[in-house]
């Protein structure tokens, strides 16, 4: 199949004078995502070639910990519906659901 279409996501990141972020933003103009602006990120990449994931993990300076919590924990609930998602392996899905109730409840996280 041939390209039809190509779309852009963008992050910016303010760094303060340590080159600690102060800010991120990021749009996806497909998306409706103008400027957004956001106090932490995850962004995982396949390098089919190297066999291995590239990631990049921001947060600003002034992300609370507890929101910091429930970032990670949403995060791993979604790894684990979009891991169910690719490999329509619900057993494996089951098991990182019950890692997330584990997560949720050291964390002292209250789900919704």
């Amino acid at each position: 199949m041939a390209i039809v279409k190509k779309s852009n996501i963008n992050i910016n990141v303010a760094l303060d004078e340590n080159r600690v972020p102060e800010e991120l933003h990021w749009s996806a103009e497909d998306g409706g995502v103008e400027n957004q602006e956001a106090k932490a990120m995850l962004l995982s990449m396949w390098d089919g070639e190297q066999k291995e994931t590239l990631k990049i993990d921001l947060w600003t300076k002034d992300m609370p910990m507890d929101d910091m919590k429930i970032f990670f924990h949403q995060t791993l609930v979604t790894m684990s519906d979009t891991f169910y998602r690719a490999t329509q392996d619900d057993k494996m899905r089951d098991t990182m659901k019950d890692f997330c109730d584990f997560f949720a409840d050291k964390m002292e996280i209250k789900k919704e």
